[in-house]
């Protein structure tokens, strides 16, 4: 029972910071059909953020809605900037800026801070520790799911109650006739930006809890997660992303902690036979969208 309740946890812990990150990724992909491979990159700027601020007396309360906040706007001037004067052009050309913005951004890092890793503040709460079903659980990892489920059910009454969230589903879906129908694109593009920033900020705070430090390239791996979980669940699907998230989450805990020591190596092209038998059998994700 205590290895299953650590599993548990553990599993809704990583899983809950894996979906809210394949749900950036896919509210942009929805849209614009766009995979943004500068996604990561923001992680990395809340990350700075939380650096740079940590000299000063704020609260760390205050330093971590900055540091989200700023990886909200990041996104947004990202796609104010790069993104928008060659969106009516190709999707290769969207394509290959998303990359060019991620490089600008990492060497950014290097030349005005620095290529070695750098502490950022965490809370003392992040180092406590409680005890459920006879396992020592991190309190960071209980409150990473509970925060994590809070944003989703938010994000889901933002999709159904406001006609941002209405309009934002009508553009994943059909956008060309979203257009049609008066729909301002850019308002409904930004917004998508911006809430995909806001998420990557919010997930930053709990990745870098794990790591207690930031470098230019942190950006790389929770990219790979998020798009390897928007596979899983269906590029086209914000359930879906959210369901790949927790399934890429759980596969992974499962290997990490039942591998045997000298397989362990090898866990991660374990945990992609996994995905690819998933995608044998249902290429278009565990989770049918609409577009």
């Amino acid at each position: 029972m205590g290895d299953f309740t650590y599993l548990l946890i553990s599993g809704l812990s990583l899983g809950s910071l894996y979906a809210l990150m394949a749900l950036g990724l896919v509210i942009v992909y929805g849209i614009l059909r766009l995979v943004n491979f500068a996604y990561g990159e923001y992680i990395m700027v809340a990350g700075y953020t939380l650096f740079l601020l940590s000299p000063s007396p704020l609260p760390w309360l205050v330093m971590a809605v900055v540091a989200a906040v700023m990886a909200a706007v990041m996104s947004y001037l990202t796609e104010r900037i790069a993104f928008r004067p060659v969106r009516e052009k190709s999707l290769t050309a969207m394509l290959i800026t998303s990359f060019a913005v991620s490089t600008l951004l990492q060497n950014a890092a290097l030349l005005f801070v620095s290529p070695r890793a750098r502490v950022v503040p965490t809370p003392g709460i992040f180092s406590e520790t409680v005890i459920i079903a006879g396992n020592v659980t991190p309190v960071r990892e209980i409150l990473a799911i509970v925060v994590s489920v809070a944003l989703l059910i938010g994000f889901s009454i933002l999709l159904r109650k406001t006609i941002l969230g209405i309009a934002l589903r009508a553009a994943a879906d059909k956008f060309t006739m979203t257009r049609m129908l008066g729909v301002p694109a850019n308002l409904v593009i930004s917004a998508a930006f911006v809430i995909s920033g806001l998420l990557a900020g919010i997930v930053a705070i709990f990745w870098l809890g794990r790591t207690g430090s930031v470098t230019p390239g942190i950006g790389l791996t929770p990219l790979l997660v998020a798009f390897v979980s928007t596979v899983i669940g269906g590029m086209r699907s914000l359930s879906g992303a959210v369901v790949g998230g927790y399934v890429l989450a759980f596969v992974t805990i499962i290997f990490n902690n039942l591998l045997p020591g000298d397989l362990y190596e090898f866990r991660e092209a374990f945990i992609f036979t996994i995905v690819i038998l998933i995608l044998l059998f249902r290429p278009e994700g565990l989770v049918r969208g609409r577009g």
